[in-house]
């Protein structure tokens, strides 16, 4: 079975310093990353989606996290189509993704950006979220391809907010899509019947790696402010469900991701304690988690030329 590794979106979220998660003495910014890397052993740079993350940041993330803490890397917001403010662009540029020198001169900045955490093993993946108008076609192909050209040796996870990539008469082709590039297919647990919910299925479209990501189930997805898209407790019977998912990805990969981003105070670490606690009781036995009546839609296939490497610890 591969690694399994459970955090959450971000360690720095105004909410989170807020909620006296931290405890006194670790609320600089040096103590509140060791004492998150304490406690799990994966986070999320939700940060690097606003403004390009610095070398010397990643050099400093590395220094102040153990040997094996991963950090994953949200790609920044005019890598994946998004619109992006002029403030955040370097040296002047214009926030025009339509422009080759433009972006070639935020690509080389972003990839020298996490360069650190690429050279000491610890950048988890780059994790590419595209908007919910980036649907399937051709053009949204062509995007992929070139994105897959750029990152060429990192590893790379897709997150797709348009529900026709994984609709069923459409899902075999999109893992067929992204296992061509190398690429792994982000997993999502958010609210299920909105217009724009992405479905809860478990596509495994790299031996190396699968991500999933806890939205929480707000209804305000896609409407409300960002509080009150992300504003969502886990109970223990809906992270419950995920257990048997999550144990059958691990089986077809060498790393699991498991990353809650409902964060509003500290609902996200949370959930993630919780989640880190469900994973590691017995698989079978008395303390296995219920799941009966719970639907558990199975895992879109996906071509595959060998399984990884059996590894059974899990985080």
């Amino acid at each position: 079975m591969g690694e399994i590794l459970v955090g959450t979106c971000s360690w720095t979220d105004r909410a989170l310093v807020g909620s006296g998660w931290y405890p006194v003495g670790r609320r600089d910014a040096e103590g509140r990353l060791r004492h998150y890397a304490e406690r799990f052993p994966v986070v999320e740079v939700d940060a690097a989606y606003y403004a390009l993350p610095a070398e010397r940041n990643s050099r400093l993330w590395v220094e102040r996290t153990p040997d094996g803490f991963m950090v994953d890397v949200k790609a920044f917001s005019l890598l994946t189509g998004h619109p992006t403010r002029g403030a955040v662009m370097p040296d002047g540029l214009p926030a025009d993704a339509r422009d080759p020198g433009v972006l070639d001169q935020v690509w080389a900045r972003f990839s020298a950006g996490i360069a650190p955490l690429r050279q000491a093993g610890r950048l988890g993946s780059v994790l590419f979220q595209f908007p919910p108008w980036f649907r399937p076609g051709a053009r949204a192909e062509a995007f992929l391809a070139e994105s897959a050209r750029r990152t060429q040796g990192w590893s790379v996870a897709v997150e797709f907010r348009h529900p026709a990539w994984w609709r069923p008469e459409r899902a075999e082709d999109t893992c067929a899509l992204l296992a061509r590039h190398g690429m792994a297919a982000v997993a999502v647990d958010m609210n299920r019947t909105l217009p724009s919910s992405i479905p809860p299925v478990t596509p495994v479209t790299s031996p190396r790696l699968s991500v999933v990501r806890f939205h929480g189930r707000s209804a305000a997805w896609g409407t409300g402010s960002k509080e009150d898209r992300f504003r969502y407790a886990y109970g223990e019977d809906e992270l419950a469900e995920w257990v048997p998912r999550l144990r059958t990805l691990a089986e077809r990969v060498e790393r699991l991701h498991v990353l809650f981003n409902n964060c509003c105070a500290d609902a996200a670490v949370r959930a993630a304690e919780t989640m880190t606690r469900l994973l590691a009781r017995p698989a079978d036995g008395p303390c296995a988690p219920a799941t009966a009546g719970v639907p558990a839609p199975g895992p879109v296939p996906a071509p595959r030329s060998h399984r990884p490497p059996s590894r059974a610890r899990l985080r």
